[in-house]
């Protein structure tokens, strides 16, 4: 495996969603989820994690060094009890070497019969958040077929036998999520070259193969990628942040093209590099 990256990165990733459930909210039947002060839409970075893991699960069909800790089907605590080690620390390294999610994510892995205590990983995403408020609308969908055999004789007496469900969707939005890359955590974990230009890829194409009726149309927008020369940086991440500006040309936004985002990269400070896809590429 290659040695762990030396550089910090900070980024931006924007993507947006039409007639589409983004995130729903379990703790409230599942309605998109928002910010109860100013309505704005609200991913988590649980939800954009997931969809990592799932890409990187498609392209590298879990072969060694790229399996996922954190997929369906897993017994953890048996994965944890097995991994080889005769300390805790050894464990980490041996779990972290096989699979991608904990090298670039972390885990906690204080479970089990053994454990292996807690991997800090060096990506860190924050939820992400709409530009604008977001409608959760509402819909009446029916269906022709029933569940049980008293549903059954409930619709013999009905002209159609129809049941009726509801469907909760954004007409639109477009979403900004931040994420960091610490290069003191990546020297723990291993998480090289090749995880990250991974990484990119993997939010690029996030959406790609997680398509969904209950989803809508969910599509990456653009990309910013701030490089330190520095393992610990050069600049703060919220200043190279505030350099990402986003200005709506419409009162009531519907597509991408009702959004302009702009990268300033004038004086930017010494030490620092940028990128933007899809203008530029990222790997």
């Amino acid at each position: 495996m290659s040695d762990a990256i030396k550089n910090r990165y900070d980024f931006v990733f924007f993507f947006d969603v039409k007639d589409g459930n983004p995130n729903g909210d379990p703790d409230q039947v599942n309605l998109p989820r928002a910010d109860a002060e100013d309505q704005k839409g609200l991913v988590t970075d649980v939800c954009i994690k997931r969809k990592v893991r799932n890409y990187v699960m498609l392209e590298k069909n879990l072969e060694d060094g790229f399996d996922i800790f954190i997929r369906q089907g897993q017994v953890l605590n048996s994965v944890i009890d097995k991994a080889a080690g005769e300390n805790i620390r050894d464990r980490q390294v041996n779990l972290a070497k096989q699979y991608f999610d904990i090298r670039t994510f972390g885990a906690v892995l204080a479970t089990g019969d053994k454990g292996a205590g807690t991997i800090r990983g060096p990506v860190q995403f924050t939820f992400s958040r709409s530009e604008d408020r977001i409608f959760q609308a509402e819909h009446s969908i029916t269906r022709c077929a029933v569940t049980t055999e008293e549903d059954a004789k409930k619709q013999e007496s009905r002209e159609y036998a129809s049941t009726f469900g509801r469907k909760t969707t954004v007409p639109y939005a477009l979403y900004r999520m931040h994420g960091f890359v610490s290069a003191v955590d990546a020297a723990k974990t291993q998480f090289s070259k090749e995880d990250l230009t991974l990484l990119w890829k993997s939010l690029i194409n996030a959406f790609e193969h997680d398509r969904a009726a209950a989803r809508g149309e969910m599509n990456p927008r653009k990309l910013v990628i701030f490089k330190h020369t520095g393992h610990l940086g050069n600049e703060l991440s919220g200043r190279l942040f505030d350099r990402v500006t986003v200005a709506k040309k419409s009162d009531l936004p519907r597509s991408k093209d009702d959004y302009q985002i702009d990268v300033n990269k004038e004086q930017l400070p010494s030490g620092i590099e940028v990128k933007v896809w899809p203008e530029e590429s990222v790997y």
